[in-house]
């Protein structure tokens, strides 16, 4: 059996989605370096449409176990560097 994993749901005053998105690039440069957090999975949802996420970040699976740090949707080859 597989031991679930948690997920934290942090509610901001953001009212726009380029507006969190650069919020949570933001928290993954700072934070990035906490093990515990997975920042590739993160995903964005309007308050009262939590049901509806929007992924940030592609984060496909690169050489070396890596995975792409560019936006989700991004055009061009994945890389391991980019903002936001």
């Amino acid at each position: 059996m597989t031991v679930p994993r948690w997920i934290i749901h942090l509610p901001t005053t953001l009212t726009g989605l380029d507006a969190a998105a650069e919020l949570a690039f933001a928290l993954r440069e700072s934070l990035g370096h906490i093990p515990a957090l997975d920042f590739g999975e993160t995903t964005l949802s309007e308050e009262d449409r939590q049901h509806l996420r929007h992924r940030v970040w592609c984060d496909a699976r690169l050489d070396g176990g890596r995975r792409c740090r560019l936006r989700d949707g991004h055009s061009g080859s994945c890389g391991t560097t980019g903002e936001g």
